[in-house]
């Protein structure tokens, strides 16, 4: 503790307003024997001191108690905004030490942010702080802290559990004062917070900071910065995913707010789960639609851990600041995990990521959504609603029996340009899905101009014929589809039909693309010839995805003898059974 006197004799103000601008508390002197020092306090130096706009903790100290006389009374400063008054005599070293532990005391323990001095209550702030302590402690979710609980909570904040006569102490006081405090099971929410407005009153405010700053909260009440974000280096080409002890936290969050036990979280169960947070951090968003839910729109346990997934690859720090708001213990860090840059994994042909992203392009109405929608099985809509704001959707994709998760964002007209001139933004992705519409004759020019337009070659890509279900249509382009993507050394469109539900295992076959990018980037197998690459190609996919197929040199013997052609749509579907084989 560094201690600056000072002198308030006019010549030396500039230095007295530097000193206090630069203090953590300031201690206000007065004479015990002199009453016009401490009528002085209220009319001029406190708000003085509040006049430069300094918010540090003021302790008012009475010098000269041995000088006290039986006439000299002081009225009371309560409606002021000081820490504490402490009285003490300079000359004969009464309560000296006092004055600077107290002084201490009102840095690291201030009583402004948690008390009303006046009012004699909890502020709301510090209310809302010990509200939120309270739900992460009560780990049952039964709106009470049991022994267990309460004990978990010492340990937590103190390093040492209460013994049991020690347990029942604490709640006798509390049922001798806040009745509504206690029951049967234990302690009540409002019965916590008398606790702490009762240590606060009692003078050991270092009990109520323990637990906040053990929660996580600053001197100003609000979470702090590096409790929220700690610093996590990420690498350039690196991506973030939950580790196992981040799933295993989901997952057991997902099971304490499953309260009616049926599988799947509703909105009341959901706004509790975020209760301790600002809010449900995708409200903005389309979710629940963006992940598995019931009929009802209930979140499963699946879509839950699915969201979190895709809310860690797109932007770990918000899933870090909800690990802090939801309880996670110890160091949110190890709940996280940051991926192997993407080059190693390329140069050492092994994917170890588990999560993955795909951009979805194509013209306005060639199916982008419904393509998305049929992934977390949501219905199909005959009518057509124009993608305004961003979509994002995310589901698990069992790879050989180890499940992948695959986020597809889809990228509407007027985000084109930003992503695809984005290095950035391209190599955050694992894959770009071009997707056209087989009955629209200008459908598929439009992602092969995009393609051509921002000369992307370097990304794996998978294009998508969409609509297989009505009649095929010759597209205006310099070539056919099937045509484009063989020069490309790219697999054929594949051919799907959102609508009747025949999807060619199109999921598999995008996480299949994106765990072995080379079966797919433009050119990468240039040195094979046609036929040997081809095979190579699919059986490298059907093996990724653990089907049993076709042998894929045959399969693509058949493709080449149905050519692209206007026809009815049953001669459309025959192509897209045969495309279907190709690609498996």
């Amino acid at each position: 503790m560094h201690i600056t006197d000072s002198s308030a004799h006019p010549e030396h103000r500039e230095q007295l307003e530097a000193e206090i601008r630069k203090a953590h508390v300031i201690c206000i002197v007065y004479a015990i024997d002199d009453p016009n020092t401490f009528n002085r306090l209220p009319l001029y130096w406190l708000p003085y001191i509040r006049s430069l706009g300094v918010n540090v903790p003021a302790v008012l100290v009475g010098n000269k108690i041995d000088l006290r006389g039986d006439d000299v009374t002081n009225t009371s400063l309560e409606d002021e905004e000081v820490e504490t008054c402490v009285e003490c005599s300079a000359k004969q070293l009464l309560n000296v030490s006092e004055v600077f532990y107290f002084a201490q005391k009102a840095v690291l323990h201030p009583t402004a942010p948690l008390y009303d001095s006046r009012e004699h209550i909890l502020k709301p702030q510090c209310v809302d702080a010990l509200s939120r302590i309270f739900k992460l402690c009560d780990t049952d979710k039964d709106n009470i802290l049991n022994d267990r609980e309460l004990n978990e909570f010492q340990r937590k904040c103190f390093n040492t559990p209460l013994q049991q006569h020690e347990l029942d102490g604490v709640k006798e006081v509390v049922r001798e004062h806040e009745p509504a405090g206690v029951n049967a099971i234990g302690l009540t929410e409002s019965g916590f917070a008398f606790l702490h407005s009762l240590f606060i009153q009692r003078g050991r405010l270092e009990t109520t900071w323990t637990v906040l700053r053990k929660f996580g909260y600053g001197d100003d009440l609000s979470l702090r910065e590096d409790f929220l974000l700690p610093p996590l280096e990420v690498p350039q080409e690196c991506s973030v995913e939950l580790s196992p002890h981040g799933y295993q936290f989901f997952a057991e969050l997902f099971q304490a707010f499953d309260k009616d036990k049926d599988g799947a979280l509703n909105r009341s169960e959901l706004d509790a789960l975020f209760s301790t947070s600002p809010g449900n951090p995708w409200a903005t968003t389309a979710f629940p639609h963006t992940t598995i839910t019931t009929e009802a729109g209930s979140v499963t346990l699946q879509g839950w851990l699915a969201q979190w997934s895709m809310t860690t690859l797109i932007e770990y720090k918000t899933t870090l600041k909800y690990l802090a708001y939801l309880g996670y213990e110890g160091d949110t860090r190890t709940a996280l995990k940051v991926t192997r840059p993407k080059k190693v994994d390329r140069k050492k042909a092994k994917i170890q990521r588990n999560v993955f992203l795909c951009y979805v392009f194509g013209a306005p109405g060639s199916g982008k959504t419904s393509l998305l929608k049929a992934f977390v099985n949501k219905p199909f809509s005959e009518k057509y609603q124009p993608t305004i704001e961003p979509f994002n959707v995310v589901n698990s994709v069992e790879m050989k029996g180890v499940e992948k998760y695959l986020v597809m964002e889809e990228i509407g007209a007027s985000r084109e340009a930003e992503i695809l001139s984005s290095k950035q933004r391209l190599e955050a992705c694992d894959l770009l899905c071009f997707v056209y519409d087989t009955s629209d004759v200008n459908s598929f020019g439009y992602v092969a101009s995009l393609r051509e337009k921002y000369k992307i070659d370097h990304v794996p890509t998978v294009f998508v014929a969409t609509k297989c279900e009505l009649d095929l249509v010759t597209q205006r382009y310099e070539v056919q589809p099937d045509v484009y993507c063989r020069n490309l050394g790219l697999a054929v469109p594949l051919s799907v039909s959102v609508k009747h539900h025949q999807m060619a295992d199109l999921y598999h076959i995008l996480t299949g693309v994106a765990m072995n990018p080379t079966i797919a980037t433009p050119g990468s197998l240039k040195d094979k010839t046609e036929e040997a690459w081809v095979s190579r190609h699919y059986i490298t996919i059907s093996l990724v995805a653990g089907a049993v197929v076709l042998t894929s040199l045959a399969a693509y013997k058949l493709l080449k003898q149905h050519p692209t052609v206007v026809g009815n749509g049953a001669q459309h579907m025959a192509t897209a059974a045969a495309k279907k084989r190709e690609y498996l």
